[in-house]
């Protein structure tokens, strides 16, 4: 059936995609799957653009980004996904099951920044972590030499607290879990110079060691329902969380940060890049829909307009992309041009 999809022809491709309304010829519906984490922004986008657009219904489920990745590349047609949000930037291999069934023409639109950051319930006191602390509570082999038995923090650093380690973040298939073996283990694993040395003589020796979270109950898989995560973590004194910035801006009176490296996570410090768990959103889009959903162009450029700074996702959280990223961000809301498979890794 996916090769049968893949080759249709472009009317037959427009008839399964959904019927042309009566809003500018576009399709009558958009199905967008991916990210926890940018659900909340492309949901307040698809609400605004339905309401302006009544002919087009745009349908988000929040996936995670490795499962919407999957639907996403699962092949062409009305079945499969328009566009993916995501919390990383797409992998080769997950372009390379894409190009397997015909969506070759992938685009990507980066959106704004979001900070990975660290929660505690709001009555706690404030706790200060650096990247190796967080590596070596969390590692499951910290740098190569053992299993890790640390219980409390102070296990892990004289300096702090004696209090029981319980993290609750999210699951292998989130991007957010992603980008917290890439901007916090990771770094903190290659506080040891050996590991960067181990880095260059067996890379994937290296990311075992150093993304490798430990699965003796100390570490949590939360799900992707990041509300109920803050839920969890105001009523839990002493546990911390994982989840993006916006959803710890939403919740201030039940949660507080904790800083890492003595920087909290701030719209200045995210959008800056100087707090270490900044990172960049993206929405990808099917190329080989867009002919036959024109309303896909018109959400894109809706989308292009709500993240501008001063704009209705910096009030949800998003934090705006410098100016010169936000021009090359707009622009190519415009152009659509399919990225360069080459560049990915």
């Amino acid at each position: 059936m996916k090769k049968m999809l893949v080759a249709l022809p472009l009317v037959a491709l427009v008839a399964a995609c959904g019927g042309k309304d009566s809003s500018g010829g576009a399709s009558a519906q958009l199905k967008i799957v991916g990210s926890s984490t940018v659900y909340p922004f492309t949901t307040a986008v698809a609400e605004d653009f339905q309401r302006a657009n009544p002919g087009v219904s745009v349908i988000v489920e929040s996936t995670g980004t490795g499962a919407g990745m999957k639907l996403f590349c699962g092949g062409v047609g009305s079945q499969f996904p328009d566009m993916v949000d995501a919390s990383r930037p797409i992998k080769a291999s997950e372009y390379a099951d894409c190009a397997k069934v015909g969506a070759k023409n992938v685009i990507e639109v980066p959106i704004g920044i979001d900070g990975l950051t660290l929660i505690q319930a709001k009555e706690q006191a404030p706790l200060n972590l650096t990247v190796a602390q967080i590596y070596k509570a969390l590692a499951a082999n910290p740098f190569g030499k053992g299993a890790n038995t640390a219980q409390t923090w102070k296990d892990v650093d004289p300096s702090l607290p004696a209090t029981k380690i319980r993290v609750l973040g999210p699951p292998p298939t989130s991007g957010t879990r992603d980008s917290l073996a890439e901007l916090i283990l990771e770094k903190g694993c290659d506080t040891d110079p050996a590991m960067k040395d181990l880095k260059k003589a067996d890379d994937k020796k290296h990311k075992e060691t150093c993304t490798k979270i430990r699965e003796d109950g100390v570490y949590v898989e939360a799900g992707e329902n990041d509300n109920l995560l803050v839920q969890k973590i105001s009523a839990d004194p002493g546990a911390l969380g994982v989840l993006g910035y916006s959803f710890l801006e939403e919740n201030a009176d039940k949660v507080a940060p904790v800083a890492i490296g003595g920087v909290s996570p701030t719209e200045a410090t995210i959008s800056d890049l100087s707090y270490p768990g900044s990172r960049r959103l993206y929405i990808y889009v099917k190329g080989e829909h867009i002919a036959a959903k024109p309303a896909i162009k018109n959400f894109i450029e809706a989308y292009s307009k709500a993240w501008s700074k001063g704009g209705s996702l910096e009030k949800r959280g998003l934090v705006p992309l410098n100016p010169a990223e936000a021009a090359a961000a707009t622009t190519q809301a415009t152009a659509l041009a399919p990225l360069d498979p080459s560049s990915l890794k």
